[in-house]
């Protein structure tokens, strides 16, 4: 009897949410920021109390993932729907296909307005996909943030609101100085221990409360606007500007957090293991809406089950892809990661991978990878990781339940061959469906070349 009026309970506060008039929809974006930078992910080296207010006030996805770990093709896949094959902005600062149809007008057949504000696009980008009205979309333009807060308090249209706002932490530049003391920072199995990469991680930390406080911002301003008449969404475009993440199809490139607060529906401090891709945030937009999610002209689905408590599974695997960014890091890699398993193949292992890491003239990367060099002459684990950074195999497989910072690559063991086979197998037929072209967009380096400094990027 408990468990019946417990679901009776559950099919009535659905029922009344159809019935409702829509809600607003408020969703904030951070920029290169990891899962494991985070509080209510366990982080106790980086303070992101806001974060943990929005995870104590709703649902906390444990297993939530990007679609490509670059600015352009993560956002684009977001707005559109769509793998970056298909929609086409695979190497970073791409523009998406024209006739592919964009989130906006979705929400617009529905009746929103849907606005943004800081980096929701990538830069420049935000008019392509059909915004009622966007703002401060440029390099590190922090006025969105306050416009942002601004058009919520002046809004006063008879009609639900849909807002993007972007924040541009903890994306580099860092902040310069630090509150973090470089002793006290978690350092990553792959990081080589030297004082400057110390330094810079504190100082990633640091951006990461920039935004912490740009996150707290907006959500105190869209309850004190919509008080519970409002679905509040936050993640990560990808993770952090640091070896071995962003750019790359570890973890730590592609696993963002996901918070969303829904007042009367989420259960406050509650989390999933359900595994949400960046493609499934426009059907689940589009059917909290009041519509039907356009399941079959998209790659995304949605995960409004999720959100409403009806389940606590959604994808049993998760393909990522990267091409390149421009000059910098041309690697193009492809991944299938299931909950357990993930299998990586890096199309051309005879390039070397370089990026902005050990190419960009900017402090502080530049600074620790050659600590990191230098630690590499004398240290063969940093010996180890310099080379791992640069040189990789054609194929990676992980055991993420043993091997969750994907330290050993099984790919060559005879054990686990059959499991290599099989998931190299789905990949292809995967690549194949999305008329994959494997297109490399710029200039390698190949393995021995010295990679030398680029300007940054305009």
């Amino acid at each position: 009897m408990p468990l019946f009026r417990s679901l009776a309970f559950a099919w009535i506060a659905i029922a009344a949410q159809a019935l409702a008039a829509p809600p607003n929809l408020v969703v904030f974006l951070s920029d290169d920021h990891s899962m494991l930078d985070s509080t209510p992910y366990g982080s106790t080296a980086v303070r992101t109390p806001n974060m943990q207010r929005v995870a104590d006030d709703g649902l906390r996805f444990t297993h939530a993932f990007v679609a490509a770990p670059a600015c352009a093709p993560s956002r684009a896949s977001l707005l559109t729907g769509l793998y970056p094959a298909r929609h086409l902005a695979e190497d970073n600062h791409a523009q998406p296909r024209d006739d592919v149809r964009k989130l906006p007008a979705y929400l617009h057949d529905l009746g929103y307005q849907v606005v943004a504000f800081g980096k929701v696009s990538h830069y420049r980008q935000t008019g392509l996909y059909g915004f009622d009205h966007f703002d401060y979309d440029s390099f590190h333009d922090h006025r969105g943030i306050q416009a942002a807060l601004d058009y919520l308090d002046a809004w006063k249209q008879d009609k639900p609101l849909c807002l993007f706002v972007g924040t541009n932490w903890p994306h580099t530049p860092w902040p310069e100085k630090s509150t973090y003391d470089p002793a006290e920072v978690s350092l990553e199995a792959k990081f080589v221990d030297t004082p400057e990469t110390r330094d810079a991680v504190a100082q990633y930390y640091q951006a990461i409360n920039n935004m912490d406080d740009d996150l707290g911002r907006i959500y105190d301003g869209a309850r004190r606007k919509f008080g519970d008449d409002l679905i509040f969404l936050q993640t990560s475009d990808h993770g952090a500007q640091l070896p071995f993440s962003k750019w790359n199809l570890y973890d730590g490139g592609i696993r963002v957090p996901m918070l969303a607060v829904w007042p009367g529906v989420i259960r406050p401090g509650s989390s999933t293991s359900a595994m949400v891709q960046w493609i499934d945030i426009l059907p689940t937009l589009v059917e909290l809406a009041g519509g039907r999610a356009p399941d079959e002209n998209i790659d995304g689905r949605s995960f409004a089950p999720v959100l409403r408590g009806e389940r606590d599974e959604h994808r049993d695997r998760i393909f990522t892809t990267h091409s390149g960014d421009r000059q910098f890091n041309v690697y193009p890699i492809r991944s299938i990661r299931t909950r357990d398993w993930k299998y990586i193949r890096n199309l051309h292992p005879e390039f070397q991978y370089a990026s902005h890491i050990n190419r960009h003239a900017p402090a502080p990367s530049l600074i620790y990878w050659r600590s990191w060099e230098k630690a590499a002459q004398t240290d063969p684990a940093a010996r180890t990781i310099v080379h791992n950074y640069r040189e990789r195999p054609r194929e990676e497989l992980y055991d993420l339940r043993n091997d969750p910072h994907e330290l050993h690559n099984l790919a060559g063991e005879p054990a686990h061959r059959q499991r290599l086979d099989e998931m190299a197998l789905e990949l292809d037929r995967w690549m194949q469906r999305n008329q994959d072209s494997q297109r490399v967009f710029s200039q390698p380096l190949l393995l021995g070349d010295e990679p030398t400094l680029l300007p940054p990027k305009p």
